[in-house]
């Protein structure tokens, strides 16, 4: 009976040997296979996206505007008028946190990674409040009415409508979107070629060919600008 249980002991001790051993053999030729077809560039993307959204907020161009605009107004016989001379910077921003996995694909055959990117936001217009100009003429008028602070009201209104309307002119959006394009594609491309995979990386923006708009606005009116400019003194 001892000869018995000592051999049974040994079959399950010996199953329990050959289990391991075929396991560490099935590992060994994963990780072997793993090392001859090299590093997984779909893994390499899914850890960039990780790193890229953690940026969050990507400003890859910014530009000057300056707005001149004249408004007019005529009561009593009297005829007043005034101009502005409004400057402000506009931001051209990507919200890097909206990028997701389903915007990213890999094309095996061809060696591309496409990514596809949310729109841009115009942020701003910024007013450079210090170099604001401002020239009237019909002081007879403005004296006896309330026509200046209607004048500069609409100035303002007219001038932050003329600065979004130069920052959404084709060259300075095509200018971001081209800037936009390479520092994402530069991004992605750096961590593949580091990983010893030659890569193509090809970037656009969801809407393109599309005729969709393909910006957000984020402006602030000139009225917050002011506030706060009063707020600080």
């Amino acid at each position: 009976m001892a000869d018995r249980g000592m051999s049974r002991k040994g079959l399950i001790f010996g199953a329990l040997a050959a289990g391991l051993l075929l396991g560490a053999l099935l590992v060994g030729a994963l990780r072997l296979g793993n090392l001859f077809r090299g590093p997984d560039p779909e893994t390499i993307a899914a850890a960039s996206l990780q790193s890229v959204r953690e940026q969050a907020r990507l400003t890859p161009f910014a530009a000057r505007f300056v707005a001149v605009v004249t408004s007019s107004q005529t009561r009593f016989g009297f005829r007043a008028e005034k101009t502005l001379i409004m400057p402000a910077m506009v931001r051209y921003e990507l919200d890097l946190a909206k990028l997701r996995q389903q915007d990213l694909d890999w094309d095996e055959q061809t060696k591309t990674l496409g990514i596809s990117l949310p729109p841009l936001e115009i942020a701003g217009p910024e007013i450079d409040l210090g170099q604001m100009r401002e020239y009237g003429e019909g002081g007879v008028l403005m004296a006896l009415s309330n026509t200046e602070k209607n004048l500069d009201a609409a100035n303002r209104q007219r001038g932050q409508q003329e600065l979004l309307r130069q920052a959404r002119e084709k060259l300075p959006m095509q200018l971001a979107r081209d800037a936009a394009k390479r520092a994402v594609a530069r991004s992605f491309a750096m961590p593949l070629r580091a990983a010893g995979i030659e890569a193509n990386v090809e970037v656009r923006f969801a809407t393109d060919g599309n005729g969709d708009r393909s910006y957000l606005d984020r402006s602030r009116r000139i009225e917050e600008v002011l506030k706060d400019k009063q707020a600080s003194q």
